[in-house]
């Protein structure tokens, strides 16, 4: 049953109207997407599209619409965000009220992932929640950017915000204003993106009362009900056809950034008609370090890997129906206060969809695929330009070769499993930081082989022009590449190279470091994962394989 609180009293719907209500929805929180992206300071938002925009429902913030081009991620955990809101704060919200939160146990992610929720009242009554989450490039913490891979607590990411009005009765809470700005960097460009954000929220408000202004209340209440209702009916028929049984697997963390020893994702995934239970029980217990995952992400990547599978189920509250994800209490996966979490929602939650990738093959091999590159090649870069007299903080995060299927081989550079996102164009980045691209290029010899190969990762170096930076990175794959699948071979692991003042080395965590000072002069070099090849090399076309070896493609 949808969360709408309104009573129907329309007996069916017409599937033209159905259709275009549905697609309405998703204009609605589209919109707001583009609202999002174009008034946005930050390039990771503007240009790479690191956000979200959605319609939850008012009684468990259950997703009713997203956004074509929200992040996938943020398919589960924005509804237990609302949620969370829900609980703490519905009594106290009135129109033109907007929360806004970051705290990964409330329904979050890391804390640079800043969310907000307005309650949307249609003709006086409450209706849903509007809300959507965007990448602040920073929120403080001990290193510039959030990714510190040392923070054993949370308190050392950056400032934690709760559910607190950000907008109150439509006016902006200045108090609350100030009090972030001034526990962030570089706050000049934060504002922006503080009305960013409320712009898209008021962007979906004009469009979703346009919406029911035209089709009626009742018409739109039954539409989401049905929209709902369907998508759980087309996720439970693709159930169905998995063969009945347990299929396992296991995914590897490289390490905590502070424990130099993996970390596994291990997850039991029972299949029982059309409705499957994933237990990731046996993973291993809490890290000190920040590779922790807090709930609602571990939830959201569980949704995010069957939305892979079957790509043709909506995307509403009613695709998880059938998805019973157990509470992996004490483990990794289910990170509690003061756990620190800044790797969950970009790497933790991409070594569990290749979990359920690995795990679900055994099962229907025909249609699945080898595991991607699986890290978002998170790189922050901050320090002071002396040329513009500023401060800056730059988040990068670059692609990888997905993993080859069934039919084909994989995508080379490829975004994360997690995002529907771009590398932001290195023109704009060289432009606004001191920096240079001196290489880009497609990883060679990154593919995993197999009858299908993987796709490539990329290759770059970047070089500081000017002043000093502080550099962090938090990526995955260092120590163990992509996994092939069906006799296929593992793509290549993720490479990274530091050359600080003519010295060159790795970092001791292989995909993990922080607070490298750069001087003029000074650059990193970066090699993403390849992705794992599908089927024996051997039954590869020999047509193929010779292409393959021409032009630099094989494993």
């Amino acid at each position: 049953m949808n969360a709408i609180a309104q009573t129907s009293t329309v007996a069916a719907i017409d599937p033209v109207t159905l259709t275009v209500v549905e697609k309405g929805l998703q204009q609605v929180c589209t919109e707001m997407d583009l609202v999002h992206e174009k008034t946005s300071f930050s390039p990771v938002i503007s240009e790479a599209y690191d956000r979200s925009n959605g319609i939850y429902g008012i009684q468990d913030g259950r997703m009713i619409s997203q956004g074509e081009t929200g992040l996938p991620i943020f398919l589960g955990v924005m509804q237990e965000c609302v949620h969370s809101v829900i609980k703490e704060r519905a009594e106290h919200l009135n129109p033109g009220d907007v929360i806004i939160v970051n705290d990964p146990y409330r329904g979050g992610t890391h804390l640079m992932d800043v969310k907000m929720v307005m309650p949307f009242y249609y003709k006086g009554k409450l209706w849903c929640y509007l809300a959507n989450a965007g990448h602040w490039p920073d929120t403080g913490g001990m290193v510039p950017g959030g990714f510190s891979t040392t923070a054993t607590e949370i308190h050392q990411e950056g400032l934690r915000i709760p559910p607190v009005k950000i907008m109150e009765g439509g006016v902006l809470v200045q108090d609350i204003v100030d009090f972030v700005l001034a526990n962030i960097r570089v706050s000049e460009e934060r504002i922006g993106d503080i009305h960013a954000q409320i712009a898209a929220l008021r962007a979906g408000e004009r469009a979703l009362t346009a919406l029911i202004d035209r089709y009626g209340l009742d018409v739109v209440n039954d539409c989401v009900a049905e929209i709902e209702s369907r998508a759980e009916t087309m996720m439970r028929a693709h159930i169905a056809d998995i063969p009945d049984g347990v299929y396992s697997a296991s995914a590897f963390i490289d390490s905590d950034g502070v424990v130099n020893e993996p970390l596994e994702v291990a997850l039991d995934v029972t299949v029982s008609g059309t409705g499957i239970t994933f237990d990731f029980s046996r993973s291993s217990k809490p890290c000190r370090g920040p590779l922790n995952s807090v709930w609602a992400t571990t939830q959201s990547a569980v949704f995010i890997g069957m939305k892979h599978i079957f790509p043709n189920v909506p995307m509403n509250a009613g695709c998880f129906a059938p998805l019973t994800v157990l509470r992996p209490k004490g483990t990794f996966l289910y990170a509690e206060y003061p756990r620190p979490v800044a790797g969950c929602s970009a790497e933790v939650s991409q070594r569990i969809m290749e979990a359920v990738f690995l795990a679900l093959a055994k099962a229907i091999p025909g249609k699945l695929f080898a595991a991607p590159a699986g890290t978002s090649g998170n790189l922050s870069l901050g320090g002071f330009d002396p040329e513009t007299g500023e401060h800056y903080i730059m988040y990068y995060f670059s692609g990888g070769g997905y993993g080859g299927w069934w039919d084909g081989d994989g995508i080379s550079n490829g975004c994360s499993t997690i995002g529907i996102s771009k590398s932001q164009p290195v023109e704009i980045l060289e432009q606004r930081y001191p920096l240079l691209f001196e290489r880009y290029a497609l990883r060679e010899g990154s593919a995993g082989a197999g009858q299908f190969r993987g796709g490539m990762g990329v290759d770059y170096r970047m070089r500081l022009l000017r002043g000093e930076g502080t550099a962090s990175f938090l990526m995955e794959h260092g120590r163990f590449g992509p996994p092939g699948v069906l006799g296929g071979e593992d793509g290549q692991p993720n490479r990274i190279r530091l050359n600080i003042q003519g010295r060159e080395f790795e970092p001791e965590h292989l995909s993990k470091g922080e607070n490298f000072r750069l001087l003029e002069g000074d650059y990193i070099d970066v090699g993403t994962p390849g992705g794992g090849g599908y089927g024996a090399a051997e039954d590869r076309d020999p047509q193929a394989r010779t292409a393959d070896e021409r032009l630099g493609y094989h494993g």
